[in-house]
């Protein structure tokens, strides 16, 4: 269908043909031309009898692990909480009287 080319319609352009029309003949099928038959893609030579890369044998299981003491562990873990609370301790009450020393010296 070719665009119209004098006053545009509004909906002509977009409407169907009409059905009593004469339909156009559909295209016909190409025909191969003789001689040109399609014998597929070039064969590939064969590859050398040592192409593969090298293989290794696998590497042997891990080693196991010793086992673990679960009560030092504990025990470890609950010093560590101490110090670290002790720590944190410290450093609350160190910074709780700054915070006190300059807000005396802001208000006298």
């Amino acid at each position: 269908m070719s665009s119209p080319t004098g006053v545009p319609d509004d909906d002509a352009y977009w409407q169907r043909p009409d059905p009593s029309s004469a339909q156009p003949d559909p295209r016909p099928a190409p025909t191969p031309s003789p001689g040109s038959d399609y014998s597929g893609p070039p064969q590939a030579p064969p590859p050398h009898p040592g192409w593969r890369p090298p293989t290794f044998s696998p590497p042997p299981p891990p080693r196991a692990l010793p086992a673990q003491d679960m009560d030092a562990l504990d025990e470890a873990e609950g010093s560590a909480r101490t110090v670290t609370y002790g720590v944190g301790l410290v450093a609350g009450a160190i910074a709780i009287i700054l915070i006190c020393l300059l807000c005396a010296r802001a208000l006298f």
